[in-house]
């Protein structure tokens, strides 16, 4: 160090004996006192670097050495919890395809048929609800999938449950409405003065109208989604003859996967979360999250458990996990698909995201207790609910994929005394990322790409999950998610999407992650850590792909 500090003595000596002359003139006695005083300035300025040194190396070494220690230990034990838990649940989905387990064999299913006398009085009466909120883009597709259901026109009752405020959206949702009442079907439009609640809210006040109290049965289609013809026809019968059976869940596809790359990580992750996720929780335990959406609830079971609550962002999920400590088994049915539309935009996957991870981890908080000291279901379950549906795969999987892969690795370049197992960087990753991508099998020359990114969108999960765990500022934030309906398939983007400047597409938090691993990169390279660097600059570049807005369309 003190090789590396002589030029800007140096330096530093020759200017103030230049000025000491300019202004005290050319005294040879003067320049002797002068350089006297330099000299010990400079063995005072030497002396008191020697102690910022030595207090740096003791800070170094009594704190910041064990502290990052005990952080890469934390990650260490959190990489093997979730790789077993990813593992296991693997295992879950070989099993049952090897036994051939399928719903319609453990559960009793029998196709639902007019009687000779009745006629389809026989059909129990099914609500199907389309909740939307300013979705100008896609309402007109999700009513005319609905209204092409193949059911009983006496049997069914379709429930658009509108909350949105734009006039030019309302009109356009009372015309299209009118078109299908006009063709004999019973579709009717639902508003409310307010949005207290969110979508939670207006689905809890649509189900108090009288009409609804004939329901037995209510489907659930967010304003993009399109079910085939046949959906109630597959899923009512599990309802019908199995009378512990409270929801069937459809997996979802994606109509715009190929639109761009993002999608195409989006596909991935989904089905991943559907095939695998989902599929396990079905198989092992009867339970698992509602998506929202494709599914269908028996009311009774809903009402037993309080039905729709605001209290957090996913009022999805907190039904599911309330009708399920209730003691009711849920069906999922991978093999039935219902369309819907990816966000293809970098901000709305952002806001989907935050939601997705918030309300989560806000939810986790809230019903811990609650699911503790729960009566109705066996230990078992209640440590699969705590544990590998809440904590490892709501809250610590994000964690760790963002903090240890974005935070801790490229921090060890400054640790070298500190040694990170390649199990942990190379062979646990490797093997979790193999697991997802089995799953999207045409995707899978595409891994790497997918792990970048997704680490770069763990750092807005884990935002999430934080916020959600402490119940910050934005907990209760709701964003609808943007989608652009045929805009996008009849090439229209332009008209719906107005270009935004260099400076508005530019995301600061990504720009600055970006920075710093690519400062530990340079870091690298400069002290010989010959293999991380290589994916410290490719992780750096995916940052900055994503801040400076070149994602999506």
């Amino acid at each position: 160090m003190s090789l590396f500090l002589k030029p800007f003595l140096f330096l530093y000596d020759s200017t103030l004996s230049l000025l000491l002359l300019l202004f005290n003139g050319w005294s040879l006695e003067d320049s002797a006192t002068a350089h006297e005083r330099l000299e010990a300035d400079n063995n005072a300025a030497e002396s008191e670097w020697m102690q910022i040194q030595y207090l740096w190396r003791k800070t170094r070494s009594l704190v910041l050495l064990p502290v990052f220690k005990g952080l890469v230990i934390m990650c260490l034990v959190l990489s093997i919890i979730v790789f077993f838990e990813s593992f296991y649940m693997n295992i879950v989905i070989l099993f049952g395809k090897l036994l051939r387990r399928k719903p319609e064999k453990v559960y009793k299913w029998e196709a639902m048929q007019e009687d000779v006398e009745a006629g389809s009085e026989n059909y129990p009466k099914v609500l199907v609800q389309i909740p939307m909120y300013n979705e100008k883009e896609v309402f007109q597709i999700s009513i005319a999938a609905v209204c092409s259901l193949l059911w009983p026109s006496s049997r069914l009752v379709i429930q658009v449950v509108d909350d949105s405020t734009d006039p030019v959206v309302r009109e356009g949702v009372d015309i299209e409405i009118a078109k299908w009442q006009s063709q004999g079907i019973n579709i009717r439009c639902e508003r409310r003065d307010n949005r207290n609640g969110y979508k939670a809210g207006a689905m809890k006040e649509a189900l108090t109208h009288n009409y609804v109290k004939q329901c037995d049965f209510v489907a659930v289609f967010d304003a993009d989604f399109q079910p085939d013809p046949d959906y109630l026809a597959r899923t009512i019968p599990f309802l019908v003859h199995n009378p512990d059976v409270a929801l069937v869940q459809a997996r979802w596809i994606f109509v715009n996967a190929n639109k761009c790359l993002m999608t195409r990580m989006q596909e991935m992750s989904l089905n991943y979360h559907f095939k695998v996720e989902q599929e396990s929780g079905f198989t092992r335990h009867a339970f698992f999250g509602f998506n929202g959406t494709a599914g269908v609830w028996r009311i009774s079971a809903m009402d037993a458990a309080g039905g729709w609550k605001s209290r957090t962002t996913v009022e999805d999920m907190d039904l599911a996990v309330r009708v399920g400590l209730h003691g009711w088994k849920f069906v999922y049915l991978n093999d039935l698909t219902v369309r819907n539309e990816l966000p293809s935009k970098f901000k709305a996957y952002r806001f989907q995201q935050h939601r997705w991870s918030c309300g989560p981890a806000n939810l986790f908080r809230k019903m811990t207790m609650e699911i503790i000291y729960n009566k109705r279901v066996s230990i078992w379950k209640k440590f699969y609910v705590i544990y590998s549906f809440f904590f490892v795969r709501k809250v610590a999987v994000h964690f760790l994929t963002f903090f240890f892969y974005c935070i801790i690795v490229p921090t060890s370049v400054f640790f070298p005394e500190i040694h990170i197992p390649l199990w942990s960087t190379i062979y646990v990753p490797s093997m979790i990322s193999i697991f997802h991508t089995m799953a999207t099998p045409r995707s899978f020359y595409l891994v790497i790409i997918w792990i970048l990114f997704e680490n770069v969108m763990a750092m807005h999960r884990t935002k999430g999950t934080w916020i959600g765990l402490l119940e910050g500022g934005r907990v209760n934030e709701w964003v609808v998610t943007e989608k652009l309906g045929d805009a996008l398939k009849n090439k229209l983007l332009s008209k719906v999407v107005q270009k935004k400047s260099y400076y508005e597409r530019v995301n600061s938090k990504e720009v600055m992650v970006g920075i710093y691993i690519l400062g530990c990169a340079l870091y690298g390279v400069i002290n010989g850590h010959t293999w991380l660097h290589f994916y410290l600059f490719l992780q750096a570049t995916a940052y900055f792909v994503s801040g400076f807005g070149y994602i999506g369309t």
